[in-house]
């Protein structure tokens, strides 16, 4: 305790502290901030503690070693001037001059060494606006605007690629065990990449819980979407513990059926209705569009799968001569695509299209829109993470009806769900 009390003699002039602070306030001054009243004060203790901090050490250095063979390199250790850098606070920012000792030994907990932030507060704060799809400049200049601080480029990249760690602890973390109902799409991207800009696909895999709780399960980047890598995703979500899917709704992809029931072959996949419109819609000329539109609504909101099947026989007697190429997908997917007319409406509601993905997808553009293209896949993937990260926290309750929506699909999977019926 005297120690500090002369440390605070010495390097801290408090009655010149008050005297200045007391006429800085009736000046109107603030009492924090950028010139705020108590500015000098934090760098003043700052420099003191550290000052003792360094005494200290070169004391039990010194007895510490003893008749030790390096006894004589620690004897000779001593204070060597100060390291000066800029800290950023949460209301200012300074020049701390750290006092050094001439070995290099010497570890300060209070300012540790390369440390330049004060408190989390502020990592946390850039954090946030970088998660709001917010650029450099615009952090900049908020950060600068709210607390008086300037903070470079690459002192924002340096704070945000603090969650990278937190990024492959996610993408590594274990899975349920058992997934009722999966959606799995992807999304494009324009990435900066040894000087070219490339696309990114994004994978996403949306879980809903035997809790019909939502869960984003991984964060997937590739050059391109195709079955190939969806079949490495797959593989990804069973090494990390998932051993039944009950239905997962995909788009038309080519070859992701397959690709899906090699890993889960007892999953039963859903094609997404929409993709299939508008796919089929592409071949259709614009003078006919309205009118095939009305027939193909006869097939995939038909009550029943045999009606659906009649009605489907009606729209390639009529279409199928002048439109040949969107009958015959109909009819090639049909298998995998009529699966939900055997649900009741609860679940075929939820299942004939990937919208739960998809509304995710927009959320997440919501965030990335300001992004012409992206400085690199690492710029992307914290961009991506953190947008999941702040969608998830309103998944907190079950989705609508789904306390309905289980007992169902325990009755069509029988022994299939492990339900905790206590």
């Amino acid at each position: 305790m005297t120690k500090n009390t002369d440390i605070n003699k010495a390097d801290f002039d408090y009655s010149a502290f008050k005297k200045k602070a007391i006429k800085d306030l009736y000046l109107g001054k603030e009492l924090t901030g950028k010139n705020g009243v108590f500015g000098g004060m934090v760098k003043d203790i700052l420099e003191a503690a550290l000052s003792e901090e360094l005494n200290q050490h070169l004391l039990q250095e010194k007895e510490s070693f003893g008749n030790d063979v390096d006894a004589e390199f620690a004897l000779n250790n001593r204070r060597n001037g100060y390291n000066s850098k800029t800290i950023k606070a949460k209301d200012s920012a300074f020049k701390l001059n750290a006092a050094r000792d001439r070995n290099g030994s010497f570890e300060p907990n209070l300012v540790k060494k390369g440390q330049t932030v004060l408190t989390e507060e502020l990592d946390n704060k850039i954090i946030a606006l970088y998660g709001l799809g917010m650029g450099y400049r615009d952090i900049s200049s908020h950060i600068d605007d709210m607390y008086g601080i300037e903070i470079s480029k690459s002192s924002i990249t340096a704070i945000t690629d603090k969650i990278i760690p937190k990024i492959k602890e996610w993408q590594n973390r274990p899975l349920e065990e058992i997934y009722p109902i999966i959606f799995l799409d992807a999304m494009h991207f324009k990435c900066s990449e040894e000087g070219k800009v490339v696309s990114k696909a994004f994978y996403t895999v949306l879980g809903i819980n035997q809790e019909g709780k939502k869960d984003v399960l991984g964060l997937y980047l590739s050059e391109s979407e195709g079955a190939n890598f969806w079949l490495s995703v797959l593989t990804d979500l069973r090494n990390r513990g998932v051993n039944d899917i009950l239905i997962a709704c995909i788009d038309g992809l080519k070859g992701f059926p397959e690709a899906i029931n090699s890993i889960f072959p007892k999953t039963e996949i859903q094609l997404c209705i929409i993709h299939q419109i508008r796919n089929s819609i592409k071949y259709i000329a614009s003078k006919n569009q309205k009118e095939f539109m009305e027939d193909l609504k006869l097939v995939y909101k038909a009550n029943s799968r045999d009606l659906a099947e009649e009605k489907l026989l009606d729209l390639e007697e009529k279409w199928g001569k002048k439109y040949p190429l969107p009958i015959k997908s109909w009819n090639n997917n049909w298998h995998n695509l009529s699966g939900y007319f055997k649900y009741p409406p609860e679940i075929r509601k939820m299942i004939y299209t990937t919208n739960a993905v998809e509304g995710l997808h927009r959320q997440i553009r919501k965030v990335t829109k300001t992004k012409g293209s992206f400085t690199s896949q690492t710029a992307l993937e914290k961009l991506i993470y953190l947008a999941i990260k702040n969608i998830s926290k309103k998944w907190n309750q079950p989705i609508q009806n789904w306390s309905l929506i289980i007992g169902q699909l325990d009755i069509f999977f029988e022994n299939r769900l492990k339900l905790d019926l206590a």
